[in-house]
């Protein structure tokens, strides 16, 4: 298994060229590509050349890292036309990137509205109908997270969703902190999903359903808003040990190709630290499973 870096938290501090390094430096052997306005940015289209790539691929050789995946999040399932098709478009690009980097991994959010589901579905089987062929083509692996405020954000529903493409090269991502947004239990989902699942996020959030839903408030009452973090191990409402000895139970544990990411997103002002208490708490938790 593939332990990386999400870089999200150094991109106040360092330049895109520079994640590598810090990945090193920080004791990881991998780093996953997120949105990043120098190279893939959310929603629009992918702004690194071919000069950069280079670059990056190189900065990775340097400090003896690899890319783990590649994350693009493009409106690909949403029910406007237009922006559909200006994110395939976008997918054509980010897939160019992705196999000039020698990366054979991404992963993505389903995106589209939940208040327009039906069309965001229909959205998401006409993109899949001109990507996959592509996807296949060039051996990708693409896994798809069911993001609080996509269309699908329930696990089994997006495990249905992922299965209806028919296609091997497509599977699931589990984010820890969007677990008490997905309506089962971690293991639950797992044990559905087997060999679908082959990316997660490590992170922690609170259960924003505790306290009869009044854990936090928003004003008016009813509003539609979606809660979660991006915490630390051991700082929310995670159940590690589940999370870990479900992944031990279907074999992602013991898979040289799955991808665990670390995604902490709360803590910027000490990136370094948490970066590094994370992987010592991910290590730990695998050697007790």
């Amino acid at each position: 298994m593939k332990i990386a870096l999400d870089p999200t938290p150094f991109h106040h501090t360092h330049k895109l060229l520079e994640f590598p390094a810090v990945a090193a430096e920080l004791g990881f052997k991998y780093l996953q590509m997120t949105p990043h306005p120098d190279f893939i940015p959310f929603f629009n289209h992918p702004k690194a050349d071919d000069s950069l790539v280079k670059k990056m691929k190189q900065a990775c050789k340097d400090s003896g890292v690899e890319i783990a995946s590649v994350l693009p999040v493009l409106r690909w399932s949403g029910p406007d036309e237009d922006a559909r098709e200006a994110a395939i478009r976008y997918w054509k690009r980010a897939i160019q990137i992705t196999v000039d980097l020698g990366v054979k991994t991404m992963n993505t959010e389903f995106s589209g509205r939940p208040e327009r589901a039906e069309e965001s579905e229909r959205a998401f089987y006409r993109s899949m109908e001109e990507l996959l062929p592509i996807i296949e083509r060039e051996g990708l692996d693409v896994l798809i997270d069911p993001h609080p405020d996509d269309f699908v954000e329930d696990g089994l529903q997006a495990i249905r969703t992922i299965r209806g493409v028919n296609s091997k090269n497509i599977g699931l991502v589990y984010v820890a902190s969007h677990t008490f947004h997905m309506n089962q239990p971690p293991l639950t989902i797992m044990r559905e999903a087997g060999e679908m699942l082959r990316l997660v996020h490590v992170s922690d959030t609170m259960d924003h359903k505790r306290s009869h839903g009044l854990r936090y408030i928003t004003n008016p009452p009813g509003n539609s808003v979606r809660v979660h973090q991006h915490l630390k191990i051991g700082d929310g409402d995670v159940n590690w040990p589940e999370f870990f000895g479900g992944l031990k139970e279907i074999g992602f544990l013991d898979n040289p190709n799955s991808v665990m990411c670390s995604s902490i997103f709360a803590e910027n002002e000490k990136n370094k630290e948490t970066a590094k208490y994370q992987l010592a708490k991910i290590q730990e938790m695998i050697e007790v499973n």
